[in-house]
């Protein structure tokens, strides 16, 4: 079968291309924005793709088209599928039909997270010989693709709460149909679909609705937006993690690199890894819960998380030039930037650490979290905004109420300039985006060099 993606180079998207692939389909596709890492790792799988939106990819018709939640109606080719009765179907839809049926599903929801905690899950059911399917928002590096159907009925998922299509409004989430959830956390975001909190635990509420009687829900004492979604109705058995529930830990290192797991009050082992952050802690305390779900025994759920790679794009190193080091990270909501500072600030002790961050999701240009920004940054030694064309709201305000110096730039060069200027040998960069930056992090390493 010719399945045509629209939307195709989208995280999810993508990873659903090559489940398409490796389930033996003819797979094309199409974007706005062909970038790095997702277009080189669906290069890599012999999968064709076309920058645009011209209909002419279109023609001869394929057996069906999958459009992505970032097409709206008026977009060319959307309006060809829709003008001449093309056959098409939401991606969260397509995969619940031909990839999730009859599968034991471990999804992963939350606000922040779900991306690091999918591939921590995945790769402790693969160290314990379970060979997973998988589909994340990012490339694990235990694994280096993003996707996989897996050899057996287990199948871990990165549950978005996002809207499936332009043709359904209801979160990806509630195709999936687990038997294990994780609700990492919940606070406000994506701005530009829900008015407000209360409609983002609704849908939540839809998701754990969908939950078996003999499944299980697992989710922190500490996140009171989580507890009233599980007041609204829960059937299957819950337990949590974190201080006063089931699942706890105790420090051994302050960034959060080593840590002693414990289940019900038993002391069930250390985990030392490479992760930084409380964020990662409790991140790593759900992956044991669900992993124990499926049979995975905690000590043998510690020995995998103690070889755990972390995620492209997640506080990943990419350069270190003349003893400066520079990081790519996702963070583009103040509690991502506030947890992911706190962890590495805490690993590096008083070294220096510039902060570049670009305002670029969705929420970040409607100015949702703008009250929220100068708090986050406390941990930096200086942030640098970068302003681009299209913002909405006043940076230079918040930028103005920051602790810590901040400036805004409105070009990369500016950044970059700034950077050179400021860092000396020991200094840690890192840069904050949802996005590809316009390659910022290699501009950046060159002109350090």
């Amino acid at each position: 079968m010719h399945i045509h993606i629209l939307g195709i180079c989208g995280t999810f998207m993508g990873s659903m291309a090559v489940l398409a692939k490796e389930l033996g389909h003819h797979v094309t596709g199409s974007d706005a924005n062909v970038y790095p890492p997702m277009s080189t790792q669906l290069e890599a799988q012999g999968i064709q793709l076309t920058q645009g939106y011209d209909p002419a990819q279109l023609d001869p018709a394929p057996d069906l088209v999958v459009i992505g939640n970032a097409m709206s109606r008026g977009n060319p080719a959307v309006e060809y599928v829709l003008n001449k009765g093309l056959p098409y179907v939401s991606g969260p839809q397509w995969l619940a039909d031909h990839v999730l049926r009859g599968r034991w599903v471990l999804a992963v929801a939350g606000t922040h997270g779900k991306t690091t905690t999918s591939s921590m899950l995945a790769w402790v059911l693969e160290h314990a010989g379970m060979s997973p399917g998988f589909l994340i928002g990012g490339v694990p590096q235990n694994f280096s693709v993003s996707a996989r159907l897996g050899g057996t009925p287990f199948f871990v998922i990165e549950a978005d709460e996002y809207d499936s299509a332009f043709f359904d409004k209801r979160s990806k989430f509630v195709h999936y149909g687990p038997r294990t959830a994780i609700l990492n956390n919940l606070e406000f975001d994506h701005a530009d679909i829900f008015p407000d909190l209360p409609a983002i635990e609704r849908q939540f509420h839809h998701l754990v609705r969908t939950i078996p009687s003999e499944g299980l829900v697992i989710h922190p004492t500490t996140e009171p937006a989580l507890q009233r979604v599980i007041e609204m109705g829960c059937w299957t058995p819950v337990q949590t993690t974190g201080a006063g529930g089931q699942w706890q830990v105790k420090l051994l290192s302050e960034d959060g690199s080593k840590f002693e797991v414990l289940f019900e009050g038993v002391a069930q082992g250390v985990v030392e890894w490479d992760m930084t952050g409380q964020h990662n802690v409790a991140n790593a305390l759900a992956t044991l819960a669900a992993a124990r779900h499926v049979g995975v025994v905690p000590s043998l759920g510690i020995a995998a998380l103690s070889a755990f790679k972390s995620v492209k794009r997640r506080m990943e190193k990419v350069a270190e030039v003349r003893g400066i080091t520079i990081y790519d990270d996702f963070a583009h909501h103040p509690t991502a930037i506030a947890t992911t500072l706190d962890g590495l600030r805490k690993k590096i002790g008083d070294a220096p650490l510039i902060a570049i961050i670009e305002p670029r999701s969705n929420s970040m240009k409607l100015g949702a979290h703008r009250d929220g920004l100068p708090e986050s940054v406390v941990d930096a030694d200086q942030v640098i905004w970068y302003a681009p064309a299209n913002l909405g709201w006043d940076l230079a305000g918040t930028a103005a109420l920051c602790t810590v110096p901040s400036i805004v730039s409105d070009s990369l060069e500016g950044i970059i300039e700034r950077v050179k200027s400021q860092a000396q040998p020991g200094t840690h960069v890192v840069i904050m985006s949802n996005g590809g930056f316009g390659g910022l992090h290699g501009k950046l390493a060159e002109a350090l060099q």
